[in-house]
């Protein structure tokens, strides 16, 4: 037996904020820069009424449809989100109550931007130890309700969506071939949100010192992808006994459409279809990758067989890759 997945899907919010739209609440993100810079056209942005557990019960719904699965057959319902409806009780709950997966374990993950491939990992133990599991596995983020519109650098990359996969048994010969997760405690203070918790709760100080808003050290990331991604997805191939031309689909984090370029350079998968959603949603958050394989699925470009490898990187630091292969 071999775990894999078995349908996905997605939700993008109906608001389109394009970078002319943007300009509006960031009056010196000029359209042109910000195209240049980043890729990014456009993003989506939550309605006033949906939260994390609204757009993940949306993704969920498409995914359980397109791998033929009801609610009620569902074991566990994980959802990775750094953005959740509030500190308690866990957004996967929520989830669970909308979509009627009644019967589901449910628990969230927080990794960030790489919590869809943690979360992966953990479905891929349950499947593994309980052949006859289902898993639903969903990243989930609305970081348009975090952001500081008076910091250009974060406030253009970032959007709202959610995306999911049903993980259960598959053919031997397809599915996870191998998962890789690592993690940076010492780069903690690249990527942060410092109100909020234990350590700074909320009060009228935090709120009108704008200590809830999301803070990124962009320069520092970017160093963290060119010099701890590349290595790791390298090794994980060579365990597996693969190289990088062996890789047909490269599926990234959408962080931002010039260090992907570069990570596409480094990581030596030029051959490989890199698929990107980046320039129409933006920065989804743990949300972007898979909201990206679910539209290559949907599209077909994802052929049976085929060798798809996954990246996750984001706040922590942290780091996930899955080298799968893909089939129906």
């Amino acid at each position: 037996m071999a775990v894999g997945i078995l349908g996905t899907g997605s939700y993008l919010p109906a608001k389109v904020v394009t970078n002319v739209d943007l300009r509006e609440l960031v009056p010196d993100a000029d359209p042109e820069w910000v195209s240049r810079k980043t890729l990014i056209e456009a993003r989506r942005f939550a309605a006033p009424h949906e939260a994390a557990s609204d757009l993940a019960a949306n993704a969920a719904r498409a995914a359980l449809e397109r791998a033929g699965v009801t609610a009620a057959e569902i074991d566990y319902v994980i959802v990775s989100t750094s953005t959740g409806d509030s500190p308690q009780p866990p957004t996967s709950n929520l989830v669970q109550y909308a979509i009627g997966a009644d019967r589901a374990a449910c628990f969230d993950v927080n990794a960030v931007c790489a919590g869809f491939v943690f979360a992966l990992n953990v479905a891929n133990g349950l499947v593994a130890a309980n052949p006859g599991a289902l898993v639903l596995v969903i990243a989930s983020d609305v970081y348009s309700r975090i952001l500081d519109f008076g910091d250009r650098r974060t406030a253009v990359l970032f959007g709202d969506g959610a995306g999911a996969a049903v993980v259960g048994a598959v053919p031997e010969g397809y599915g996870i071939v191998d998962i890789d997760l690592a993690s940076r405690g010492d780069a903690n203070d690249l990527i942060y949100v410092k109100g909020g918790g234990s350590r700074l709760p909320a009060s009228a100080e935090t709120v009108a010192g704008g200590d809830h808003y999301f803070r990124m050290n962009g320069r520092g990331v970017r160093d963290f992808v060119a010099t701890a991604v590349p290595p790791a997805l390298d090794a994980l191939l060579r365990r597996s006994n693969l190289k990088a031309e062996d890789v047909d689909h490269f599926v990234p984090h959408q962080a931002n459409g010039i260090m992907l370029q570069e990570l596409v350079e480094a990581a030596g998968f030029q051959n490989a279809h890199t698929h990107l959603t980046l320039p129409w949603y933006g920065n989804v958050g743990s949300a972007s990758l898979p909201v990206t394989l679910d539209e290559a699925a949907r599209n077909g470009s994802l052929r049976d067989g085929e060798l798809v490898m996954l990246a996750g990187f984001g706040g922590g630091m942290s780091m996930g890759a899955c080298l799968l292969r893909w089939g129906h």
